[in-house]
């Protein structure tokens, strides 16, 4: 009997971006993926979003502000400043600060919500600050698969990419409820990841991708502090794609999505 042909999803990444404990940027980040730095876990420290007028910028989760400054980074290493592209933001959560705070003024005797924390509790927030910080207004897709958030959003940006043949910008970030949701959402410090996706090579390609279904296990890091971010934190579970971004080499990368559903991607370096 023949084997079913595998069915792939491809494209080609020109843009990364990452922020999270330890981890200050692409460009600073590599070494430590690549093994060639020791890994530190430390607090995220979030840049403030600059291009935010100053209204908007006072007003700005730190959600908000994690989305900016990876898909900023990723923009400006593919040299895409003045691209309208399409957008897909993944989170597992949200605005976990903000949830908590509306929760604490709807338990108090005064319940009246301020506007501000009204517009920012809802789940496509954070699209529409990048979308006044960058003046983008091609389409957004906001989404949330709770762990298996950054599976779906690469898989939701990549058939944007192969059905429009268009780029599209992928940004899977995730932020700490405070107690007592952290209890029974430990999610221990803010992490955000952004990938530029592209239907065909050019110039500022850095790898091809081929995204297929699995149930092949995971890949773990070998890292004990790398493998518990990876854990603890939805956005981080696309560490180990760009791990092997940073390796600029050809190799297989599975990734965590649902509980007996994984994606296997073929990375090739360009």
């Amino acid at each position: 009997m023949n084997a079913e042909p595998i069915t792939y999803l491809n494209a080609y990444i020109e843009g990364i971006g990452l922020l999270g404990p330890g981890l200050s940027g692409w460009s600073n980040s590599q070494a430590i993926l690549n093994g060639l730095q020791h890994y530190q876990p430390s607090k995220t420290i979030i840049p403030a979003p600059e291009l935010l007028p100053a209204a908007e910028r006072r007003r700005a989760s730190d959600i908000v502000k994690l989305t900016l400054a990876t898909s900023l980074e990723a923009i400006t290493t593919a040299g895409l400043q003045e691209e309208n592209l399409p957008s897909v933001f993944s989170f597992s959560n949200g605005d976990g600060l903000n949830c908590h705070t509306i929760c604490e003024m709807l338990a108090s005797e005064d319940r009246q919500i301020s506007p501000t924390r009204f517009h920012n509790s809802v789940h496509n927030a954070a699209a529409g600050y990048w979308s006044i910080a960058t003046g983008n207004m091609a389409t957004s897709s906001v989404l949330c698969a709770f762990d298996a958030s950054f599976g779906a959003g690469l898989l939701d940006a990549l058939t944007q990419v192969v059905v429009d043949h268009t780029r599209c910008i992928l940004m899977a970030s995730d932020t700490p409820y405070p107690e007592p949701m952290f209890a029974k959402r430990p999610i221990p410090n803010n992490c955000g990841i952004a990938l530029i996706l592209a239907p065909q090579a050019s110039q500022k390609s850095l790898a091809q991708i081929k995204v297929s279904l699995t149930q092949d296990p995971a890949d773990q890091f070998d890292d004990v502090a790398l493998e518990a971010l990876r854990l603890a934190i939805p956005a981080a579970r696309g560490l180990p794609l760009l791990q092997a971004l940073a390796q600029q080499k050809d190799r297989r990368v599975v990734l965590d999505y649902l509980d007996d559903l994984r994606l296997a991607i073929e990375v090739s370096a360009c």
